[in-house]
């Protein structure tokens, strides 16, 4: 597992054993004493994880934290504890002022190199699911500005009976007539005072009655086979 650190620890010794044993794991890791440095290399370049330790000189581990999860960029960013302070009410302050894991030194390197991968991993696979949902939304945009374009050429349209008759549940009939509307699932969700999964569910029924793969494919057979009584 590779993945670029962040360490912050005022003390030497147990600075350069924790980086020692992470890069010999395979982790790439930028070292600083203080909170005051390590925010300066939060800036030019940030890490998958920042491991820090708690009780530092000037900017303590909390306060530093604070500060990241008041910056956009940080917000997200798994961190890790290392502290000498290991009472329960310690390690709930630390959960509580948002670090990911807390761990009371001494502590199992192995245990720390688990984590760092696990915090790490975690991470990637919320960017893929980010970046998926990103996606996922600009096709559903634009299948919603199709639809508009096609009601805009409504009159244009010639209505003819379906190949076969299809019967729609009256919740069906609901959602296949805000779908034609240009409503996207939360809307219709609200508008029918239910959840975006049911919406889901009756939009996947739709389809799979109209032989149709797309919003815009089930809006054009709605438009030209007569399915929405306020547009045939």
């Amino acid at each position: 597992m590779s993945g670029h650190i962040l360490l912050v620890d005022d003390e030497p010794g147990l600075r350069e054993a924790v980086q020692a044993y992470l890069e010999d794991s395979g982790f790439a890791v930028q070292v600083a004493n203080n909170a005051r440095d390590a925010w300066q290399l939060l800036e030019q370049t940030t890490p998958d994880l920042v491991i820090s330790d708690i009780m530092m000189p000037q900017v303590s581990g909390y306060e530093f934290l604070k500060q990241m999860r008041e910056d956009v960029r940080f917000l997200n960013l798994p961190v890790v504890f290392l502290t000498a302070k290991g009472m329960t009410k310690d390690r709930i302050e630390g959960y509580n002022a948002g670090c990911d894991a807390y761990l009371s030194k001494p502590f199992d390197p192995d245990e720390l190199v688990a984590i760092a991968e696990n915090l790490i991993a975690r991470r990637a696979m919320q960017a893929v699911t980010a970046n998926s949902n990103t996606s996922e939304m600009t096709d559903l945009a634009g299948q919603l500005a199709e639809i508009k374009a096609l009601l805009k050429q409504k009159p244009a349209i010639n209505v003819t009976p379906p190949p076969i008759k299809i019967e729609f549940t009256p919740r069906e009939q609901s959602v296949l007539e805000l779908v034609v509307e240009g409503l996207m699932n939360k809307e219709i969700a609200k508008r029918l005072g239910t959840t975006i999964r049911n919406v889901e569910k009756y939009v996947s029924r739709l389809f799979s009655k109209t032989g149709t793969s797309s919003r815009t494919e089930l809006v054009r057979y709605a438009l030209q086979h007569g399915l929405i009584d306020s547009y045939s």
